[in-house]
């Protein structure tokens, strides 16, 4: 039986450092120290087959050598512990001069860019930028505008009307003892951005001279050209002596700017309550023989408006004009339908 026990510590020893992994020597354990079929616990199980006198000598001998393999394992499970973290460490170690990778980055959308592209053409010849909110009333979208209730040119605007809880009409006044009539505005979408020139000029006195961008809506039928919600420019320009020649020149500076080369406009006469006279702006390249394209409405401010504002017509006049951006946008980078500047498409919006 001490010979077995020498085999054994001899085997033990080889295999015990021959194991690679962790696996590898919880294997090592079992095979020598396991409760079931360990070599040692088979030899101490024959033990009480042995003679008192040899069965103290040969458990003390399988005692010393159960601490011996142990000590082994747990000496070699530190070495094979070590190795792991310093493999890891090599692995995923970090070259802190290595210069970092860069995260993909996203970019803007091409109304914003061509809106922020406007925006310094009309600050470079004078013009602030104005806003106004999107949810507006009809006094400032239709009344101020010289559309009032029941005119045939509210037709010219499909609207989107919002729902509101309408509160009692009457109100008690707790300084008077009567009753007074409260009037709840009706709030609706707003249809153009002409509003802000109405809000624009009742904070600031003339001249002026601002352009608002911005987004509006219509409650119609979507197609190449139509949307139910696009950007529209809207200008203003007001003082003592402002002609409808202030408006070519700008308009003309403005578009040659925008398409990168020299533009031509002609006016023909139309109707648009807020302005009087009133025209359709086309627009073509200079000198060349080609379609004239319909890009703006413009006029001169309609008195009407400027009494609305709190501005004395006798004293200021001025011009006013609109223009889609999306409709920019299409003649800018030949692009065949509105709708793709919302579609979410990232392979349209990649190319700009």
């Amino acid at each position: 039986m001490h010979d077995e026990l020498k085999h054994i510590e001899n085997a033990a020893e080889t295999e015990i450092r021959a194991a690679k992994t962790l696996d590898e020597l919880e294997e090592r354990r079992i095979q020598f120290l396991g409760r079931e079929r360990g070599a040692l616990t088979l030899i101490l199980r024959q033990l009480k087959n042995l003679a008192p006198a040899e069965r103290a000598n040969v458990g003390n001998e399988a005692n010393r050598l159960r601490e011996k393999v142990e000590r082994l394992i747990d000496e070699h499970a530190a070495v094979l512990r070590s190795s792991a973290r310093e493999s890891i460490l090599e692995r995923e170690r970090i070259d802190v001069s290595r210069p970092g990778k860069r995260p993909p980055r996203g970019h803007l959308h091409p109304l914003t860019k061509l809106i922020r592209e406007i925006e310094q053409i009309f600050l470079s010849l004078g013009f602030a930028v104005a806003e106004g909110p999107d949810v507006e009333t009809e006094w400032y979208n239709f009344d101020a505008l010289n559309i009032p209730a029941h005119h045939p040119a509210r037709d010219m605007w499909d609207t989107f009307w919002l729902r509101q809880k309408i509160p009692s009409t009457k109100h008690q006044d707790p300084n008077k003892s009567k009753i007074k009539n409260l009037e709840t505005p009706r709030l609706l979408l707003r249809t153009h951005t002409s509003p802000v020139q109405v809000r624009y000029m009742e904070k600031h006195q003339p001249p002026l001279r601002i352009i608002a961008p911005g987004v509006v809506y219509r409650y119609e039928a979507t197609d190449v050209t139509h949307e139910i919600q696009f950007h529209q420019l809207e200008g203003l320009m007001v003082d003592r002596d402002i002609s409808i020649a202030n408006f070519r020149y700008v308009i003309e500076q403005f578009f040659t700017r925008l398409f990168g080369k020299a533009m031509e406009v002609r006016l023909r006469p139309s109707y648009f309550p807020f302005t009087e006279p009133s025209f359709e702006v086309d627009m073509r390249a200079k000198g060349s023989k080609g379609a004239w394209l319909e890009i703006s409405g413009a006029g001169m401010v309609h008195p009407n408006v400027f009494k609305a504002a709190g501005l004395n017509p006798k004293q200021w006049q001025g011009f006013a004009f609109g223009m889609g951006i999306e409709r920019l946008a299409l003649l800018k980078w030949k692009i065949p339908d509105v709708r793709l500047f919302h579609s979410g498409d990232i392979r349209f919006l990649k190319q700009f």
